[in-house]
């Protein structure tokens, strides 16, 4: 499988700010969603920045499907990516949704007809063409965070990164994004990197990646990595929802036999187990 994003050795401090990250090294496999997941100040975020090139290494390398994250590649590399950021509102440029949809191909000089076209094929995939002539900040949460991602989705990007997306959404509006963003991922064949302190979310990942004090603590399918409560929990997180479920029918004599389940599987087993009784 094609690492589209290798990270290696690569360091990097704030200004008057210890060393954040010292020599870590990681990659993105192409087509899958990875799921970056920590506290507070454990540098997702950061890592986020250094691959789009929003801020400069201090050693190391990044390579972005085959190139070199630096100056003279910056414009082609986030021509690659498109990322959504926690408050989408920091991403609105236009009078209306319409408008801000269009504002990257405008940049990109896209002949007008061809523009519309997208536009709207953009809006529709993500549920928001009859808002077209909504002023953005006057919409939901929800709705914010699906005319952000149509903006990204216009560009036609390899990469999608959501950077705390769903952080400021509702459980259910959480959901609807993730959803939707994985149908998206789907359709366009697309690699997705979620930077994220929801559990729950990460735990809908193909691979997971813990960050803890700048450093890669572990990397492993969802499956392995939620299914030890106890080291979630000594690096400051929580177990999914469906983990503490598990672990409580067990301390009452239900036991799947298994290390971890989704919460499609979960469902599935417990359809199951009642029907048996």
């Amino acid at each position: 499988m094609k690492d589209i994003i290798q990270i290696k050795n690569i360091s990097f401090n704030y200004p008057d700010q210890p060393l954040l990250f010292d020599k870590l090294s990681m990659d993105v496999h192409e087509g899958e969603w990875t799921a970056i997941i920590g506290q507070n100040g454990s540098g997702k975020s950061t890592l986020a920045r250094l691959i789009d090139g929003l801020i400069v290494l201090k050693s190391g390398q990044i390579v972005v499907d085959g190139l070199t994250v630096n100056d003279e590649n910056i414009f082609e590399i986030r021509n690659k990516i498109g990322m959504v950021f926690q408050n989408p509102e920091d991403q609105f440029v236009g009078a209306t949704v319409e408008d801000d949809v269009a504002f990257g191909l405008e940049n990109r000089q896209v002949p007008r007809e061809e523009m519309h076209r997208i536009v709207e094929k953009s809006l529709r995939q993500v549920g928001m063409w009859e808002f077209r002539d909504r002023i953005p900040a006057n919409l939901s949460g929800g709705q914010k965070q699906r005319v952000a991602i149509a903006g990204i989705v216009a560009l036609s990007p390899k990469i999608i990164i959501l950077d705390e997306a769903t952080s400021m959404l509702d459980p259910r509006g959480r959901q609807e994004i993730l959803s939707l963003v994985n149908e998206i991922k789907k359709q366009n064949k697309l690699t997705v990197i979620s930077i994220t302190h929801d559990i729950d979310e990460a735990a809908g990942a193909d691979w997971v990646i813990v960050v803890n004090n700048g450093a890669i603590v572990e990397e492993d399918k969802p499956d392995n990595i939620f299914g030890d409560i106890e080291k979630l929990e000594s690096i400051g997180l929580s177990a999914p929802f469906t983990s503490q479920l598990m672990t409580a029918l067990k301390a009452r004599g239900i036991d799947s036999h298994s290390q971890y389940l989704n919460d499609e599987r979960l469902i599935t087993w417990i359809k199951k187990l009642i029907s048996t009784k």
